[in-house]
């Protein structure tokens, strides 16, 4: 029998925490939440006072009764979840649910799991904190509130299997109207002057400087007007300014900055960020993850400047205190940071160890001196003419931070690029011309939003706390309102204009512009939702008003605020609007556009979101003959589909002809166009246009369609026909009722016999029931490991 039981929320949590525990110990994992608010409906009482209705889920029965007996044998329970709200909710319900009393239970917190961190929380337990379950269970009733009366609106109104939710809603808001500002953006043209030029030194060597004019020129007019002078000019060096500047180090991660950062550098996912975060967490190796707090312990910091000067020298040390200035920060937890700074390098996965690597730099070069940078400016006088060209140049004096992190930026034109360095110039000395360069350039209109960059304006806008960005962020793409995608862009002309030799050439270049990778794109339902919300639930879709509420829950997590009356508040404002929504009629169904009539039939033709998504519909119900339908090709968008495009979509399906004797088709479904021959389906590669594409074309497409078949095919039984042996992507294999089993390595699969076959498949069979039936007695517990939240309130 153990004197103490830990509980915590997490296996991984547990097995490190055992490690730092003496034999008086033991410590076991509730696996997330252990209630939650009842699935079957809404789960809360609004007129007993919004009292919630919570049920224990069943796969955590069984984890429940284990708790339950193990706390009877403990003479005492310690509740040791993660000290934010979450986790304090986490452990008032398992003070409810286990039946523990005051007298021999006791709550502990750490931010960091290490050994020292975990016998001090020991000699310092505390109370449950109610404010903090009241602020955590208040989010989620609200937010089961806003879900469950929301979506059956949607369903009704737009399509069936909507769901609309408080922070969600107001993220698609953003990526949405992000969206319409690139439509809505037109560019406008000019030209930048580059100058490179020819200097020597005092020893006679020559050196290449690259100046640009200090404007650009709205019109060609201008632009030849200006390189005609300088066919005649000559270039001195009229001013030369010197001035030393310094770089300063960013604050350590919070989980907003950690994601960021993250996603530039290593190109992880918001979710993928927190993941292993959570990892690493739990092993002991960083501080906990959940954050807005750049804060660092004494501790840390001289951790820090004992690395640093170790490592580098004592002129590298500056020790700092950052302060944080995220609207609404929450609990006063550290900066995510390394458990010892000593550590430059740990074990684990290599995606563990990218991510530790990028904390510990950050950690470490926030404690560093600045970079000590001169910078120097040239102005050059074209003799000829009023204008003026300008060479700068950087130089970098002593390194600081910058010798173990430079900080990333989302688009290019968040950082100037003047690192190039100025050979050593005088006032006064004549520059030799070597090639003047005028190059059509394009306003640039807004960037869509990365995961990163979403999360940094939410973080701006106060709205949601370090706990929701990833589920927000994973919440919208589940959902398809938005796509995480890449956007092509379009081939555009350019003028590029060159002075040299005193000869002016003018040639027309093409590029891509509008290129962009990883980026997020609303869904045509996605604008349809965003736009209907807007209309009947304006307070919801209020940004200003979903800070207001994230406000009130910090409010209420430290005790000035009664969580009932904020939820009495919203529900009396949001519940009427709901009504309303549900009452009112409209001509014509939410998101349809009318684009017009068909020029021979006559017909109207319309784009709407059907029941499978975005459709064209040409006729109504109301004719005698029955509407048809088109499905939009990749690309398009419901709000900017013309009238003729429509008209294109119905030309499809269209017949080719036959081969064969049988007749090719060329249609557009779900995924994409497709050519249909012989009852059978191949994708149309992207080179072909579904509506220019021959029948020759097709052929070669039908063809490889069937060598790639023959190739994926090695054998099959006339007696038994849903025997397949087949090639797939790690080998051979056997499919047999809509299940693969693999063949082993000492069988030849084109040898295999029918008898052979069902041998392999009732040996595996019987091997996989052998491994569930082991599982559901020694892990069942694992099936969930990531319950969403659970509340109450009743205070003891």
């Amino acid at each position: 029998m153990h004197k103490n039981l830990v509980i915590v929320e997490s296996p991984a949590k547990a097995k490190t925490i055992e490690k730092f525990l003496g034999d008086d110990y033991k410590v076991l994992s509730s696996y997330g939440h252990i209630r939650d608010l009842k699935k079957k409906d809404l789960g809360i009482d609004i007129e007993n006072n919004f009292e919630p209705q919570y049920e224990i889920p069943s796969d955590k029965k069984k984890v429940v009764s284990e708790l339950k007996a193990e706390a009877k044998k403990a003479e005492t329970v310690w509740l040791a979840s993660d000290e934010d709200r979450e986790g304090e909710a986490i452990s008032w319900h398992l003070y409810d649910v286990l039946g523990l009393k005051p007298e021999n239970t006791k709550r502990i917190v750490f931010h960091e799991i290490t050994k020292n961190a975990i016998q001090n929380a020991i000699k310092n337990p505390r109370e449950i904190d109610i404010n903090l379950v009241n602020a955590q269970q208040a989010r989620r009733i609200l937010d089961r509130i806003v879900g469950f009366e929301l979506s059956p609106v949607l369903w009704r109104k737009i399509k069936p299997s909507l769901s609309a939710g408080r922070v969600q809603s107001v993220a698609v808001r953003l990526i949405v109207e992000r969206e319409r500002d690139i439509r809505a953006f037109k560019s406008k043209a000019s030209y930048r002057i580059i100058a490179l030029f020819n200097a020597k030194d005092k020893e006679g060597e020559t050196y290449e400087i690259r100046a640009e004019l200090n404007k650009r020129f709205n019109t060609k007019k201008e632009t030849l007007t200006f390189l005609d002078e300088c066919k005649i000019s000559t270039y001195t060096i009229e001013d030369i300014t010197t001035r030393p500047s310094k770089k300063h180090p960013a604050p350590p991660f919070t989980t907003s900055t950690l994601q960021q950062e993250a996603a530039r550098k290593l190109s992880f996912t918001v979710a993928q960020t927190m993941m292993i975060a959570q990892r690493l967490y739990e092993a002991g190796h960083i501080t906990y993850m959940r954050t807005d707090s750049v804060n660092l312990s004494a501790y840390a910091i001289n951790g820090c400047k004992e690395t640093i000067t170790k490592t580098m020298g004592e002129n590298y040390v500056k020790t700092r205190q950052f302060q944080t200035h995220s609207k609404g920060a929450q609990e006063a937890h550290e900066a995510i940071r390394p458990t010892h700074m000593n550590n430059e390098t740990i074990s684990g996965t290599a995606q563990e160890q990218r991510l530790y690597d990028l904390i510990w730099k950050r950690t470490l070069a926030s404690q560093m001196a600045e970079a000590l940078l001169e910078k120097t400016t040239a102005t050059i006088d074209v003799s000829e003419s009023k204008e003026k060209l300008v060479a700068s140049g950087e130089v970098i004096k002593f390194d600081g931070f910058l010798r173990v992190y430079r900080e990333s930026y989302d688009d290019d034109q968040e950082q100037e690029d003047d690192s190039r360095i100025l050979p050593p110039l005088s006032v006064g000395q004549n520059l030799e011309r070597k090639l003047i360069t005028a190059t059509e350039r394009f306003t640039q209109g807004p960037y869509r939003f990365t995961e990163a960059s979403l999360v940094r304006k939410l973080e701006e806008l106060g709205i949601g706390r370090p706990s929701t960005y990833a589920p927000t962020i994973s919440t919208i793409q589940n959902r398809k309102y938005v796509e995480k995608g890449d956007i092509e862009g379009e081939e555009r002309k350019y003028n590029v204009i060159e002075l040299k030799d005193d000869k002016i050439s003018d040639e027309i270049m093409t590029e891509i512009a509008g290129r962009e990778r990883a980026k997020l794109i609303p869904t045509d339902v996605g604008m349809v939702v965003n736009d209907f919300l807007i209309d009947f639930f304006p307070k919801i879709m209020d940004l200003n008003f979903t800070a207001t509420v994230e406000k009130e829950f910090d409010d209420i997590a430290e005790g000035k605020k009664e969580w009932t009356e904020t939820l009495s508040t919203f529900y009396d404002r949001f519940h009427p609007s709901v009504e309303e929504a549900l009452e009112t009629q409209t001509e014509h169904r939410v998101g349809e556009r009318i684009l017009g009539d068909h020029p021979k039939t006559g017909k109207p033709i319309s784009v709407k979101i059907g029941r499978y998504g975005p459709v064209v519909q040409m006729g109504s119900s109301d004719d005698e003959e029955k509407p048809r339908f088109a499905q939009m090709r990749k690309g398009m968008s419901m709000e900017t589909l013309t009238l003729e495009e429509a008209i294109e979509l119905f030309k499809l399906p269209r017949s080719l002809g036959d081969y064969e004797d049988k007749e090719v088709k060329i249609g557009v479904g779900r995924y994409g166009p497709y050519v249909h021959h012989n009852s059978k389906y191949a994708s149309l590669p992207k080179k072909y246009d579904p509506l220019e594409v021959t029948l020759e074309e097709a052929i070669e497409v039908i063809l490889a369609k069937r060598e790639a078949d023959a190739k994926k095919h090695i054998k099959s039984f006339d007696e038994e026909p849903d025997m397949q042996v087949l090639n797939g992507r790690y080998g051979p294999y056997i499919a047999y009722k809509k299940k693969n089993y693999r063949i082993p390595k000492d069988k030849t699969p084109e040898d295999l016999s029918l008898d052979d076959c069902l041998a392999i498949i009732k040996d595996q069979q019987e091997n996989r029931g052998k491994g569930r039936r082991k599982k559901t007695t020694t892990t069942a517990k694992k099936k969930t490991t990531t319950k969403k939240k659970a509340k109450d309130t009743k205070k003891k």
